[in-house]
């Protein structure tokens, strides 16, 4: 493997930090003493993957994420009155993914496993779809969330069992990036415990991932639930975007080639009080700002069960000036819900949910920019859809 220019330093490996002075070490090194020495990002994909981030990261542009289980995708189409079966999760995704024009807003698509291998019903791979469309596939590649053990009421998130061999068979499909979800709940503490967890399998999903060509999005969510002020999240949202660093850091992973989807710091969805997009770009700033290093290319947001209009306003507000990363959007629900409500399942409403698509897409583009207006907007964009405990 080619070893990247990029270099680097953290406490434990450098020589410069911490650790004893020139003639001290030379001493040592006379005695035959262990030496520390600077990491080396050693890996043949270290370019494409930075370039691959900044694709994904480009100006006006952010992720549909499509990415949802066969569960819950069927749980989507019961909104609709349809059956949880292969060909209506095929034609909905293909409804999605084949919508022209997508690329001007989009500019990456996070896929289930089962899609990533689908065609459209003409025999066209999903994922030449998105390539024409200059949007990159990613993949989900985790297994779920499962009870901690000795924890108070809170998940892990299994699938790092097999995940090389894995990543390697998605980038030879033609995905490029990957997410990895986990959780973290304020309402269960959240414990020590489960945000070390969270931080740590996060850090060897992120090293395997590069590993094997594909960028990781590292996505501690924070979850919505409780009645706690927006004040409580941010303190839990630094706690915990401390520990993943850390974490990305002691397992050598390159910055520039990852992709970070954090929640908005907002209050809890049971508060009584509702914050401005003002107040919540003021405080989820705060957050990034104090943790995020701007080595790390981009920043897409989750929406989290906040309305279409609500996750839109709250991007614009994070935009109104310049920020060390791009901060842009990877939305599910945010960008789905007006399609699936047009589209209905009636072939004849195909071009019309497709509409409905851009029209969602191009909102959240302005709003990376810092351009977006919610005048406009119809009464469906405005209802939230959070869903206390929500799994994919």
């Amino acid at each position: 493997m080619a070893c990247s220019s990029l270099v680097k330093l953290n406490a434990s490996t450098s020589p410069w930090i911490g650790h004893q002075s020139f003639n001290q070490r030379s001493r040592s090194c006379r005695q035959a003493a262990p030496r520390r020495v600077a990491v080396v990002r050693a890996g043949a994909y270290s370019d494409e993957l930075v370039k691959t981030a900044k694709t994904i990261a480009s100006p006006g542009r952010g992720i549909l994420a499509i990415d949802e289980s066969n569960a819950t995708c069927g749980k989507r189409l019961s909104s609709i009155g349809l059956d949880n079966t292969e060909v209506n999760r095929q034609a909905y995704r293909q409804l999605l993914l084949t919508t022209p024009g997508l690329g001007q807003y989009i500019s990456g698509a996070i896929l289930f496993e089962e899609t990533l291998y689908q065609s459209t019903t003409d025999g066209k791979k999903f994922v030449d779809c998105l390539r024409e469309e200059n949007i990159v596939p990613g993949i989900k590649v985790d297994k779920g969330l499962v009870p901690l053990p000795g924890s108070n009421n809170e998940s892990w998130c299994q699938g790092l069992d097999g995940l090389a061999s894995r990543s390697a068979e998605y980038y030879k499909q033609g995905a490029r990036f990957a997410k990895w979800r986990t959780v973290v709940s304020i309402p269960c503490g959240p414990s020590a415990l489960a945000v070390k967890e969270a931080a740590w399998g996060l850090a060897r999903y992120a090293g395997i991932s590069q590993d094997n060509g594909l960028v990781p999005i590292v996505e501690p969510e924070i979850l919505l639930d409780g009645d706690h002020p927006i004040e409580r999240t941010l303190e839990v949202a630094e706690r915990v975007w401390s520990e993943v660093f850390y974490y990305l850091a002691e397992n050598n992973v390159m910055f520039e080639g990852i992709l970070l989807k954090p929640s908005m710091v907002t209050p809890g969805a049971e508060h009584k009080e509702r914050a401005s997009p003002d107040t919540i770009a003021k405080y989820t700033l705060t957050m990034l700002n104090r943790r995020v290093p701007p080595a790390v290319p981009g920043i897409m947001f989750l929406s989290g069960g906040q309305s279409e209009m609500e996750a839109t306003l709250n991007l614009n507000a994070m935009n109104q000036s310049p920020n060390p990363w791009h901060v842009s959007f990877s939305y599910a629900r945010a960008l789905q819900n007006s399609v699936l409500k047009t589209w209905q399942g009636r072939p004849e409403n195909i071009e019309a949910a497709q509409k409905a698509l851009l029209s969602r897409a191009k909102a959240n583009s302005l709003a990376q920019l810092g351009r977006y207006s919610a005048d406009g907007e119809s009464d469906d964009a405005k209802k939230g859809m959070f869903v206390k405990g929500y799994t994919y």
